[in-house]
């Protein structure tokens, strides 16, 4: 008896890239948008704490 055509095909490789590749997307934008927000005041964070550790050290 052949069993080989049983059931519908669970070839989902396409559709898990796909999905990986949206999330990716997602992270990025997430992460652009947070650095736009955030931007100046982690830059301004930054200065401070350079500038303190110039004078610790």
């Amino acid at each position: 008896m052949d069993n080989n055509n049983a059931g519908p095909s669970r070839d989902d490789r396409g559709a898990t890239a796909t999905e990986y590749g949206l999330l990716v997307g997602f992270i990025a934008i997430a992460i652009v948008a947070g650095v736009s927000f955030f931007g100046d005041s982690l830059n301004d964070y930054f200065q401070g704490l350079g500038t303190w550790l110039t004078t610790v050290i």
